[in-house]
């Protein structure tokens, strides 16, 4: 560039940007490179805040989180809010708070709605506009940056004309009507007062390729990008182009990992960083949270699926560990076998690796989710168990928080209950939703309100409603609280062989009709009269947790109805 050249370039940046004096070497120092470890990553996520966590996002979160923890990197959280027309008052609060409830702690960055830590902020991008301007005027003294002075309408008439003439839409060739403005018309425009925006001068080709190496999907060829792209906009602030540029590397990302989505946007990205005269980061393209729809996959709706919000999870009672450790079952194909090897194992120990994410869609899977969170709640006691359900009903039910703080001590046995009598891990709940549902029959409330569609005793038709009455009746007589396992089952079998059921299975499945039924047959009558249900966990163990006077009280409610 010539000096007269230059000159020009210079009053036209000084006449766009006049108070700006600061320079990109006055960047580099307040800004300078982070000391790190070799190989350490450095990681964000960065979501507009324009509603809630997505489930795509928290996915994406992990993701960056795990690389930056397990290589002694740095995971930092940005707010891209530049575009103020689509932000949602109360999303940033939201997003902090939810992000903390799934145990996605930043190393820097934004914390809350008005506090952030690190000292590579600011990490609100609405609170960096010094930082865009003193970048924007950079290439605008490179000759790589100027102002656009195209109105809408003006853009809609050719982007409607390259429509009709099925020529590519954009801003670019001889489309890019402001590109070859002389300076001095530049500076004279906006002299008069005209509005203007600033574009990108691209230098790109559709016809030419760029190609660059993805941290999972390996090397990819694109056509380079040949768009003069708005880098800021007419109430000052960048566009996420120029944004994502300056913002990350100036805040030393070393890799950006991001929906698949963003890979078009590459050839933009590039451009931009080697026209600044930084060194780009490590891109990362992982897979969209997919949903299945009748045949066909497709992306997690805002609009159509509950679980696209994690909120859904929050209010349903997933244990936050629970969705977490599913997300890593689609994140990481080896996750699986690691965490059958190492039950017991924190997830943090877990070494994820780029290149086993699935390249494909990763289906979320509701079935699989609640596999996952059986096995996660499995490996609680019950103390952890009632805190859980405690913090989740305090905040989603308060009907369930006041029965189950009612008797803590009750409550706590419940959910220490064995599973059919057996050292054998329960798993008969995946979310805290549940909890009632599948233990109401210990709680009055709840077993009374269940008894309006009567006592369900249809286990065979042998079994007549005279029969059932006998079995209560003669079971009454010889039930004792104090008695241990054993001799309760041995009293149980009494009974049963008085009234001609048969207390070997072997031996009744060889001759049924000589007896009026079996053991297994006995015992669900009075699995029934205490809980009106035919699935239950060990009936003694319950008998046991409700007591003798709730037990016969129960039986003789069951006798009556009947």
């Amino acid at each position: 560039m010539d000096d007269n050249l230059k000159s020009k370039y210079e009053e036209l940046a000084d006449l766009i940007f006049p108070d700006v004096k600061e320079t990109l070497e006055d960047l580099e120092k307040r800004y300078p490179k982070r000391n790190l470890k070799e190989g350490a990553c450095v990681t964000r996520f960065a979501p507009s805040p324009t509603g809630f966590l997505h489930t795509g996002a928290l996915f994406t979160s992990i993701v960056n989180k795990k690389l930056a923890n397990q290589t002694g990197g740095v995971f930092f959280l940005r707010i891209e809010d530049t575009d103020r027309k689509r932000e949602v008052e109360g999303s940033v609060e939201d997003l902090t708070s939810q992000m903390k409830k799934f145990n996605i702690f930043p190393d820097e960055g934004v914390i809350s709605k008005d506090e952030e830590i690190g000292n590579y902020g600011p990490y609100k991008q609405s609170k960096r506009a010094d930082i865009y301007r003193i970048c924007a005027k950079h290439l605008i003294l490179k000759g790589l940056a100027y102002p656009c002075f195209c109105t809408p309408e003006m853009l809609q008439k050719t982007h409607d004309y390259q429509e009709a003439h099925k020529i590519v839409p954009g801003y670019y060739s001889v489309y890019a009507k402001c590109r070859n403005i002389s300076i001095d018309d530049y500076i004279s425009r906006i002299k008069s007062g005209e509005k203007y925006i600033l574009r990108f001068r691209s230098m790109g080709s559709h016809l030419k390729k760029v190609s660059f190496k993805d941290g999972i999907k390996g090397k990819i060829e694109i056509a380079q990008n040949d768009q003069d792209v708005v880098i800021m906009k007419s109430d000052g602030l960048p566009t996420y182009h120029f944004a994502h540029v300056c913002d990350d590397h100036f805040m030393g990302t070393t890799h950006v990992i991001r929906g698949e989505e963003w890979v078009s946007s590459v050839p933009i990205h590039l451009e931009l960083f080697y026209a600044m005269g930084f060194k780009a980061p490590v891109y990362v393209h992982i897979p969209n949270v997919m949903i299945l729809d009748g045949n066909s996959k497709r992306k997690l709706s805002k609009r159509k699926d509950k679980e696209a919000a994690v909120s859904y999870f929050l209010k349903a009672g997933y244990p936050v560990e629970s969705v977490n450790e599913y997300l890593l079952t689609i994140i990481n194909s080896d996750f699986e076998n690691w965490k059958r090897a190492n039950r017991l194992v924190s997830n943090d120990e877990f070494e994820m690796k780029l290149k086993k994410i699935n390249t494909s869609g990763a289906l979320f899977d509701f079935v699989k989710l609640n596999d996952v969170s059986k096995e996660v709640i499995s490996r609680m006691n019950s103390d952890e168990v009632l805190k859980y359900v405690l913090d989740w009903s305090k905040e989603y039910n308060s009907e369930v928080y006041d029965i189950i703080s009612r008797d803590l001590e009750y409550s706590k046995k419940i959910f220490a209950l064995e599973r059919d009598g057996a050292k054998k891990i329960r798993k008969d709940i995946y979310k805290w939703e549940d909890i009632i549902p599948t233990f109401f029959y210990f709680f009055d409330d709840y077993y009374n309100e269940d008894l309006k569609d009567k006592y369900d005793f249809n286990i065979d038709s042998k079994i007549t409603k005279k029969l059932i009455k006998d079995v209560i009746e003669n079971y009454i007589n010889v039930y004792d609280e104090n008695n241990d396992k054993d001799q309760w089952f041995s009293n149980m079998k009494a009974v049963a062989e008085k009234l001609g059921f048969c207390t070997n299975m072997k031996e009744y499945k060889e001759s049924p009709d000589s007896f009026v039924g079996s053991i297994a047959d006995f015992s669900d009558i009075i699995r029934v009269a205490i809980t009106n249900r035919h699935n239950t966990p060990d009936i003694y163990s319950i008998m046991q947790i409700i007591g003798k006077e709730n037990v016969i009280k129960r039986f003789e409610n069951a006798k009556n109805s009947i």
